[in-house]
């Protein structure tokens, strides 16, 4: 029986990690500003790929040639919607960075952070 559903991959993040997501929710991202600011930085690195690859492929800007990020707040739905233009991650780039901490001392940061709320 074939089912219209797309098939769904799981990953399972390392142990380290889920503890360092779960210092970032508490820590970073409970500070409302803080965690606007990664949201739109992301959806500036999505517009910085996007760019790089338009010099090599021009045709990736024709669907969308305007570069930009939409900031749309929503009083009565209460929702703030960040929309970008750029380019998103692709399955690859998911499986290799998401749940994974960068090797520029981020754990450590992160270590010395949660050291300091303590």
């Amino acid at each position: 029986n074939m089912s219209d559903k797309p098939e769904v991959e799981e990953f399972a993040f390392q142990a380290e990690i889920n503890q360092l997501m779960s210092l970032i929710v508490n820590t970073f991202y409970s500070n409302k500003e803080i965690f606007l600011r990664e949201l739109i930085s992301n959806a500036s690195d999505a517009l910085d790929k996007i760019r790089y690859m338009s010099l090599q492929d021009k045709s990736v800007l024709d669907s969308q040639p305007e570069l930009k990020i939409d900031l749309i707040p929503d009083k009565a739905a209460k929702t703030f919607v960040i929309r970008d233009t750029g380019i998103g991650m692709t399955k690859a780039d998911l499986v290799n960075n998401l749940g994974t901490i960068a090797r520029s001392g981020t754990k450590n940061f992160m270590q010395a952070i949660k050291e300091g709320v303590e």
